[in-house]
């Protein structure tokens, strides 16, 4: 019996008012299922979503929860939990959808938002793709999404990579017939087996709690090492506002920024930092180009969420479900040198990385204490959320397709009105800006700032390299032009 643990509980209970969904955006070149594929739609043609469903239908078996959906029981037989679908079918997660002429970035973007704005169905499985037709040059746009009670960002990384191969001609990857493969799903789980279930985890969390209190002095140490994460996240200090700071509605604006992940990692090694930093030093570029825009002031600092994951790292290849920290970091605006401002980001995240972070679920476990969480997202100083997630580190296909590109899609929440997503992939480092429309109908200068940062991190670390040294025909050194 799988029920849903506190930290996919807490990705599951702001769903009404703000939809907690993680997704990405995907570039496809579909010439190896446009010319002359096997799979064929009705009509004859050519069927992109007919070779994906046959590749996703014959590994579902690694990945069982996307043929679960949510269950809630009743009062008193415990905690949500994933049940077999008796009426799942593929077809209904893996559809087609057209981008409309010119088939451009603004259109795909445009189609991207049209369907994140249809919610998930609880009577199915929480998860989706779209094949998005139209785009030029026989490329193929991905829109995959699943809610984030699934899988945080590494999680979902680890889930779509199921589907993905090294190679094109992968078994079970290249381009054929889709047939349906055999699967028993299991029954509902009936009342009492409810009630002994949910009778069971109440005795062992009560063992748990006893055996905290059997041993204070290490419950003490655990409280003192995870105290200053806590209180980070709950007594934050006022902060001037700015007109990023309202309740997030329902409709989304988009933007992508790209760049090769090799100058990345070079900016980051040249100033000090990592490359999360550099994504931090590049959102404060954006906010200082938004807010300067607005006539607002950028001569202080502006708080981000960060989120930090709580997995070993030789457990994210096969992660699920959500473990996750959050921690909150200051961005200098008011440091008007890029490369000064990254260096202090990396000092300031070394700070904060340096403390305990509890996960959110162990803190918000309670009804009342997610209540208190709301109440504190509404009036919270914080209102933006940037995350990094590290994808292949080599190209991959899908149905032989090869993957071009990436970008991650963030959930937006209480007055978190801007999400900065990188996920990097094989040598590109792909960014996605997800904002709330009428708190950032500007998106665009805000993605010139990024540009124009990590151009000018760039330009900076090119100017502080060593100049090759030039040498006469005898070998002296000679002085340097200019």
């Amino acid at each position: 019996m799988e029920r849903l643990t506190a930290e996919d509980q807490l990705m599951l209970w702001p769903d009404e008012i703000w939809p907690q969904e993680i997704g990405a955006v995907a570039i496809l070149d579909g010439r190896a299922v446009l010319d002359g594929s096997a799979v064929l739609d009705a009509g004859g043609r050519p069927d992109p979503a007919g070779a994906v469903r046959w590749v996703v239908e014959a590994r579902l078996h690694r990945v069982p929860r996307l043929r679960q959906r949510l269950y809630v029981p009743g009062r008193g037989l415990g905690a949500p939990l994933w049940v077999d679908d008796p009426a799942f079918e593929l077809r209904d997660h893996i559809r087609v959808a057209a981008v409309p002429p010119p088939g451009d970035e603004a259109a795909l973007l445009s189609t991207v938002e049209r369907l994140r704005r249809r919610r998930l169905s609880r009577s199915r499985p929480l998860w989706e793709m779209w094949l998005l037709t139209g785009l030029p040059d026989n490329r193929i746009g991905l829109f995959i999404r699943m809610h984030h009670a699934i899988a945080d960002g590494i999680a979902g990384v680890a889930t779509v990579g199921t589907f993905l191969d090294p190679v094109p001609d992968a078994p079970a990857g290249s381009a054929r017939p889709w047939t349906p493969g055999p699967w028993t799903p299991g029954r509902l789980p009936a009342v009492p087996q409810l009630l002994g279930d949910n009778a069971r985890r109440h005795a062992a969390g009560l063992g748990r709690a006893l055996s905290a209190l059997a041993r204070p002095v290490t419950a003490a140490r655990h409280l003192r090492a995870t105290w200053p994460a806590v209180r980070g996240l709950l007594t934050m200090g006022s902060a001037p506002g700015t007109s990023l700071d309202r309740i997030v509605g329902a409709d989304r604006t988009l933007a992508l920024v790209r760049t090769e992940l090799a100058a990345v990692k070079a900016i980051a090694h040249a100033h000090g930092a990592t490359v999360n930093d550099v994504l931090l030093a590049v959102t404060a570029g954006g906010l200082r180009a938004l807010l300067r825009s607005r006539g607002e002031p950028v001569d202080g600092v502006f708080r981000v969420y960060v989120p930090v994951t709580l997995r070993p790292a030789r457990l994210r290849g096969a992660a699920r479900g959500n473990l996750v920290g959050q921690m909150v970091v200051p961005l200098p605006l008011g440091v008007t040198d890029p490369g000064d401002r990254l260096r202090r980001i990396a000092t300031e995240t070394l700070r904060c990385k340096a403390q305990s972070h509890p996960s959110l679920g162990g803190l918000f476990h309670s009804r009342l204490a997610r209540l208190a969480l709301l109440k504190l997202l509404r009036r919270q100083p914080v209102s933006v959320t940037t995350a990094d997630v590290p994808g292949p580190p080599h190209p991959m296909y899908l149905a032989g397709m090869p993957l071009l590109d990436v970008y991650p899609v963030l959930p937006l929440i209480g007055n978190v009105s801007l999400g900065v997503g990188a996920l990097s992939y094989a040598d590109r480092f792909a960014i996605m800006v997800v904002a709330d429309r009428d708190a950032c109908p500007d998106l665009d200068v805000f993605a010139a700032g990024l540009r124009d940062e990590l151009a000018a991190l760039r330009k900076e670390m090119s100017a502080a390299a060593p100049q090759p040294q030039r040498r006469g025909a005898s070998g002296a050194v000679l002085p340097r032009r200019g």
